[in-house]
């Protein structure tokens, strides 16, 4: 079992939102006895080739929000995510909340403030959110605890968001046909993940889990909600008991054969930003591509 406040009595309201664009699952998670929400894993809608921004998939969650009488509180990024952007800055000045992420996010700001050739005047002290998360701190949405868990390997800054009887693992896990997610990004390592993976199946079998992402393995319709008995049992990258060196194996091998993310270049300059569009000397907004930096 777990060291970790665990209250699953405590049962959320969870709407998922998927974006077809990038496969990922966003969640306006309700706590069952206020009015009090968070946003968990926003996207910022992005054509990459005609460098147009827009916000679509933030509307809906704002409408959403807006049309419940929700308040919400907390717009939580799981991590610096590498293949979308997100919207938490504008869903912010719509609707207030504060933004939080891992404390890890300032190895992530170092390693590609770097890569992007960020100067002096880029912060690399998380000060662009208003919370950084350290492996088990708590907060509060309304009258609900929560507590964060830190789980590393995809990346340096991943961290599960625990709500009651709800765990949003962000790239931690996959469903149980999806596996697992890279560890091959700066900053990642395959063995850590599994730690971090384990430390996840050690929560109560009954706890939800919530994906980030699915792509629909086989031609499945996409899911994004599982529990962690069903991933003990059956998740094909760590169930059923596979050993952490078998693990290493595949992970490392496989990572090998992957191309990067499509939206990797924009994704890290914005989202190790907390969302904010990075501008030129004149304050124009602009994404810079490294030649050879990634």
């Amino acid at each position: 079992m777990t060291d970790y406040p665990v209250n699953t009595e405590i049962k959320p309201e969870v709407q998922a939102f998927f974006d077809d664009a990038t496969n990922t699952i966003s969640y306006i998670v309700k706590d069952p006895t206020s009015d009090s929400c968070a946003i968990v894993d926003s996207v910022m809608d992005i054509d990459y080739a005609a460098g147009r921004i827009t916000y679509d998939h933030a509307d809906e969650l704002i409408r959403q929000v807006q049309d419940q009488g929700l308040k919400l509180e907390w717009i939580i990024e799981t991590h610096v995510h590498a293949d979308h952007l997100s919207a938490a800055p504008y869903i912010q000045e719509k609707t207030g909340g504060k933004i939080g992420i891992g404390s890890k996010i300032m190895v992530v700001q170092d390693t590609f403030g770097k890569v992007f050739n960020e100067g002096t005047e880029f912060q690399r002290d998380g000060s662009q959110f208003d919370a950084l998360f350290e492996d088990g701190d708590t907060y509060m949405v309304g009258n609900m605890p929560v507590f964060a868990m830190y789980t590393p390997g995809h990346t340096p800054a991943c961290m599960v968001h625990v709500m009651g009887d709800a765990a949003f693992v962000g790239d931690t896990l996959f469903m149980p046909d999806g596996g697992s997610a890279r560890a091959d990004f700066p900053g990642g390592d395959a063995a850590t993940l599994y730690d971090s993976i384990q430390k996840v199946l050690a929560l109560p079998d009954e706890m939800r889990l919530f994906m980030c992402h699915d792509y629909g393995p086989g031609g499945r319709d996409i899911a994004w909600e599982t529990t962690v008995g069903e991933e003990k049992a059956n998740n094909i990258h760590v169930g059923g008991g596979k050993t952490k060196e078998d693990f290493v194996k595949f992970r490392t091998e496989r990572d090998a054969q992957l191309g990067m993310p499509k939206l990797i270049i924009p994704s890290l300059q914005v989202n190790m930003r907390a969302g904010e569009i990075p501008t030129d000397k004149d304050g124009n907004p602009m994404l810079k591509v490294p030649v050879n930096g990634l």
